[in-house]
């Protein structure tokens, strides 16, 4: 068993109008998804999907999208990205996922999972990106939302590993409220995406303090997942 990430997918087989492949470096980037993604995943991994899922707009319009990766092998865990309009309650969309079938998703939400000694956490984040305006009110409930999944695997006996949709360092912007409950839990990985094209330049990795920070964007990926553990 075998752990793996990659983050913004962006499929649109519910929303034909939503076409990534307009932009560079992303023509025919859903077959070649499929096509690493079966290379290298095998039905008793489990791939975290960082957020910017779907273009659905509700669950309804994901639901091709669901099924896509239904059908790919392994343990999907998704957490929410700025672009996931589809997202509503953990209830409502377990529900929606039992109802379907699409028994290999799982949400991320106020929780972790365990990967053998390890928590499985994260959250959206918030932005700490030049341009981009904050909200007082939805960062707090960010970080809210990280203390509570770290905390949640912390109380299991795992080590946490982050999972964020939006980078915590990007060029001169810092997200400290964020990269505090990572100093916090000491944690010691700590995956995002979000970030395409000329912008992964600017997406801090490396060791930021006790943190790894690693950018795991489809499109920096080449659309194939990344082995973690």
């Amino acid at each position: 068993m075998r752990l793996f990430t990659i983050g913004d997918l962006h499929l649109s087989f519910g929303v034909p109008d939503k076409p990534m492949d307009i932009f560079g470096g992303w023509k025919n980037y859903q077959t070649l998804l499929e096509q690493n993604w079966r290379d290298r995943i095998a039905p008793e991994d489990m791939v975290v999907l960082a957020g910017d899922f779907s273009w659905g707009m509700n669950l309804q319009q994901a639901e091709a999208d669901f099924a896509f990766v239904q059908n790919l092998p392994g343990k999907k865990i998704l957490l929410k990205g700025n672009h996931d309009y589809w997202w509503t309650s953990k209830k409502k969309m377990e529900e929606f996922f039992t109802a379907h079938g699409f028994d290999s998703l799982s949400i991320l939400h106020n929780n972790h999972y365990a990967f053998d000694k390890y928590g499985i956490c994260g959250t959206r984040g918030w932005v700490s990106m030049q341009g981009e305006a904050a909200d007082a009110k939805i960062l707090a409930r960010e970080v809210q939302r990280l203390t509570v999944s770290i905390q949640s695997a912390v109380d299991a006996g795992l080590e946490p590993i982050v999972f964020l949709h939006y980078p915590p360092i990007y060029g001169n912007s810092t997200n400290d409220d964020i990269l505090a409950v990572l100093h916090q839990y000491r944690i010691r990985h700590c995956y995002f995406g979000h970030v395409h094209g000329k912008g992964h330049r600017f997406a801090f990795q490396g060791h930021y303090e006790e943190t790894e920070m690693h950018m795991i964007s489809s499109d920096y990926l080449q659309f194939a997942p990344e082995l973690i553990l």
